[in-house]
């Protein structure tokens, strides 16, 4: 695949390492969405990294640190093969509810030790707070972290779904490399301006959400244990809106011989060389289904088709409580 120039490595801003084009989301292999094999979890991160994907993104708190260990159980004979971005901060109670999020600095240490060694790792390569706290000043966050990186247990310092006021005060503390944030097809709020900052500022992007959460390949919810159930673009009328994007995508993508899957990440990857998808692969199966998006050369004429054809998701990204307290909504 290197002679492909679609696979080429992308710079996670001027402050972040080089990465391959696509990066692997863990996060599902965690129950998040229902239940996971842990051989084929295990098996995907595996091929992943034999196909030349690099980064690995996970949260302390996906799983209650389970995450953490399956990607150490993973990278247990192949330490050098991966890069790790991880997020932290977000508390979570015994039957898995949300309940705060704490970044203070102390806090940010704490975390990381505990991080290491789920990991089994002596540092990990970008850091990053999943939330912005609202009880601590972002420069007290970073400049935790960036005494982490001079200590040489963090290689990279990263965001996660704040705003541009919040960048500018991280990036003015220490470069950050990356902001983490949904962006898909139908999830472009940040285009207007937090993408046109990143780019004054050079900082990369790795967007999650690519596939809105599987409902542009027409996935669905598959019980009580998917976090899907509860957000409001899988449900009622919302869902019914929804179903006239997955079908223009699908219709498009039958034009190209291709799949929903793949002409949506192609599209992510066509809107610049500063984002790298993250893909939410679980299976050996769905990860070589992203992969193929690579084969795919979308021009400027492609994406803007794309892009007119479908309009924006019928439904918030997250219910009420959550969207109240992404700094990158506001």
């Amino acid at each position: 695949m290197t002679s492909n120039p679609r696979a080429l490595p992308r710079s996670l801003g001027s402050a972040g390492p080089r990465v391959f084009p696509l990066a692997l989301g863990c996060m599902g292999m965690s129950g998040m969405y229902g239940s996971a094999d842990e051989s084929e979890s295990i098996a995907t991160i595996h091929a992943a990294l034999e196909r030349g994907v690099t980064l690995l993104d996970t949260g302390d708190y996906y799983g209650a640190g389970h995450n953490e260990m399956l990607i150490g159980r993973a990278l247990k004979d192949r330490r050098d093969t991966a890069l790790v971005s991880v997020k932290f901060g977000a508390l979570r109670a015994p039957d898995g509810s949300w309940i705060g999020i704490d970044t203070r600095p102390a806090a940010v240490k704490n975390f990381l030790a505990y991080t290491l060694v789920r990991l089994g790792l002596d540092h990990v390569d970008i850091y990053r707070p999943g939330r912005l706290d609202p009880a601590v000043p972002i420069e007290e966050t970073v400049g935790a972290i960036a005494e982490l990186v001079k200590a040489g247990y963090v290689r990279a310092v990263g965001l996660s779904e704040v705003g541009p006021e919040t960048i500018r005060r991280a990036h003015a503390v220490h470069p950050i490399a990356d902001l983490q944030i949904e962006y898909s097809l139908i999830s472009r709020g940040p285009e207007a301006k937090i993408f046109p900052l990143l780019a004054e500022l050079g900082i990369g992007v790795t967007a999650y959400g690519i596939l809105s959460r599987g409902l542009l390949s027409g996935s669905r919810p598959s019980g009580p244990g998917d976090i899907r159930s509860y957000m409001p673009r899988f449900t009622g009328d919302n869902r019914t809106q929804n179903e006239r994007v997955i079908h223009a995508l699908a219709r498009l993508a039958a034009e190209r011989d291709t799949t929903p899957s793949r002409l949506a990440i192609a599209w992510v990857l066509a809107k610049g060389p500063s984002i790298v998808p993250l893909v939410g692969a679980r299976t050996r199966k769905q990860l070589e289904e992203s992969l193929g998006a690579l084969d795919l050369e979308l021009s400027r004429d492609d994406v803007a088709r794309l892009e007119a054809a479908l309009p924006a998701a019928a439904g918030s990204r997250y219910p009420e409580p959550q969207m109240r307290i992404l700094d990158s909504e506001r």
